[in-house]
């Protein structure tokens, strides 16, 4: 599993522009779904079995970015824009890569005066990627993702993009766990553009009209020093959502996701979330409704290049992604 992280959270891909993902993604689930397409927006869909409830399964490939906006004049200097949510105080000293393979550094003004406490927007930051020559190298309307390689610590998991590679992976390696047996007719959404606004959860909502949505995404933790009183931490299991920003699960798909739980005896943990969403919050709004839960994946230092998971996490959500589908759906 450790390999397939690291393949796809190294991997390029910001939001619009998941194709690199997409491929490796189908090149992954190729022997693994009886069906795969891609819709018109971008979403891979990948069917598993047939009969039984129609189930959406939505894990986002995009990461947030930056697109290039200006060229300051005589000089290898870009203006940008966030793709996605960015937080500011991490940007400065950071590294992009564009798709050509220009690796850029952000840097912010006065960064040893003013620039250290009042950088509130992108306006206070550039990218350098001036070499020797001072040739243009990069357009406007060029995307750049950060850039990190991922590394291991124990149980731990270190990188950039884990926000959503690694729901990607508990849904292609459930998938590989269900070897085409599922109880139900299961479709893995893997979805395009949810970091500037759940687009492509939509579309497939739209596409496949499912019985049930179940999103599988990251979450934030409480367990860091002076950080949000929240009860998720890491190594501590699932987490089963109970709402978030945007979405407030329905009590028949928290505790469906509970019992299985406590019936598999897969370690969880209860998510309440006051910032944030996930592609559930669109599915739940399809046609004339669906009932939609969600499966977190509790990740320290998210939207930044450090984000970390505990392995263990993972393999639960894994278990009772592999449980749920396999089982009747009492609702």
């Amino acid at each position: 599993m450790i390999e397939l992280i690291k393949k796809l959270t190294e991997a390029w891909g910001p939001s619009g522009y998941e194709h690199s993902v997409r491929a490796l993604i189908r090149e992954e689930a190729a022997a693994l779904a009886d069906e795969i397409y891609v819709d018109g927006l971008g979403n891979l869909i990948c069917r598993v079995g047939h009969g039984g409830k129609k189930v959406l399964v939505a894990a986002h490939m995009d990461e947030i970015g930056v697109m290039a906006t200006y060229l300051e004049p005589n000089t290898q200097y870009l203006r940008f824009t966030g793709i996605g949510g960015l937080i500011y105080t991490a940007l400065h000293g950071n590294r992009v890569l564009f798709e050509d393979g220009t690796v850029g550094v952000i840097a912010t003004h006065e960064a040893f005066g003013k620039g250290r406490t009042t950088a509130a927007d992108a306006d206070s930051f550039f990218i350098d990627v001036q070499d020797e020559t001072g040739a243009p190298r990069v357009k406007d309307g060029s995307p750049a993702s950060f850039w990190r390689e991922t590394q291991t610590r124990g149980q731990r998991v270190v990188a950039k993009a884990l926000d959503d590679r690694i729901g990607c992976v508990v849904a292609l390696e459930t998938m590989r766990r269900l070897n085409k047996q599922a109880a139900h007719e299961v479709y893995f959404a893997f979805t395009v553009q949810e970091e500037v606004g759940l687009r492509g959860a939509k579309v497939a909502a739209q596409g496949v009209n499912p019985d049930v949505g179940i999103a599988l995404d990251v979450t934030a933790t409480g367990d860091e020093i002076k950080n949000r009183k929240m009860a998720i931490k890491l190594g501590g299991g699932a987490a089963i959502k109970v709402m978030d920003g945007a979405h407030i699960v329905p009590p028949q798909v928290k505790e469906w996701m509970i019992a299985r739980a406590e019936a598999d005896r897969i370690p969880y943990q209860l998510e309440i979330l006051t910032g944030g969403t996930t592609d559930a919050a669109q599915i739940q709004l399809a046609h004339s409704g669906v009932p939609s839960g969600t499966i977190s994946i509790p990740t320290r230092f998210l939207h930044t290049t450090s984000e970390t998971i505990d392995l263990s996490d993972v393999q639960a959500c894994i278990d009772l992604l592999t449980g749920l589908l396999t089982n009747d759906i009492p609702f």
